[in-house]
């Protein structure tokens, strides 16, 4: 079996440069919900040095609360904001040399767009219109995944280590209990368990059959790094082969 393990990077959360040594793909966010441009051009030179997959990471322009916020845009304005985060990380990467591999939308924005695939479509085609040859990375069996089948284009299906599904396969809302695991041992047993199924496992027990591709560990909680490097042996441990997109 072949995986990607990816992490949101250039947030400020402090844990990057040690991610990128556990990590195959990093997210690295343009500058709105986090970040900026300086960060995100350094994680992008980290990331190509260790032979990450540099992914564009946007988000809604919500610093205060880190795009956690649902935003209601128009689907111009969100062809807009797509566009020029995206174009951003493009022209940096173009100036060092570098090549984009992936695109993830971030937070409030990848919850909005799991659920509804028109919007899915927009954000989608934005990207694709500045580099169109990003690899859309989907929340597996959403609406994101459908946008992405209707767009017949490169796409690969995420799970997430530390975060808890719903029975529709969308993430269970942050502000629930339960929502966020943080126990590093729980969070690869059950991704394990997920691979070997070839299913999400949603919080109540059951299981929606799911493209499998690559691993989110996000960067920005405590216990990131240790999550990241358990599970990281734990699936080599199993055979797993890890690699970028």
């Amino acid at each position: 079996m072949k995986l990607d393990l990816n992490s949101d990077m250039g947030e400020g959360a402090g844990a990057d440069e040690a991610l990128l040594d556990v990590v195959t793909s990093a997210n690295i966010c343009c500058g709105l919900h986090a970040g900026g441009p300086l960060e995100m051009a350094r994680v992008m030179a980290l990331a190509a040095a260790k032979g990450v997959g540099i992914g564009v990471h946007p988000g809604f322009d919500d610093r205060a609360n880190f795009g956690r916020t649902r935003m209601r845009l128009s689907k111009p304005e969100l062809v807009d904001l797509i566009t020029w985060q995206t174009g951003a990380m493009a022209a940096v990467a173009q100036a060092k040399g570098l090549k984009l591999r992936h695109f993830k939308l971030h937070g409030a924005l990848s919850n909005i767009t799991s659920e509804d695939a028109d919007l899915a479509r927009t954000c989608y085609a934005a990207a694709l219109s500045v580099v169109p040859d990003l690899k859309l990375m989907v929340l597996s069996e959403t609406a994101q995944e459908a946008a992405a089948r209707d767009l017949n284009v490169d796409w690969a299906g995420e799970i997430f280590a530390d975060r808890a599904y719903n029975d529709d396969a969308t993430l269970v809302d942050r502000s629930l209990p339960g929502a966020v695991l943080h126990d590093a041992e729980d969070a690869a047993a059950r991704i394990l368990n997920m691979l070997r199924a070839g299913a999400i496992i949603a919080a109540s027990g059951h299981r929606i059959p799911a493209r499998i591709d690559t691993v989110c560990l996000h960067g920005d909680t405590p216990e990131a790094l240790e999550m990241a490097r358990l599970l990281r042996s734990k699936l080599q441990a199993e055979g797993v082969v890890l690699q970028p997109l």
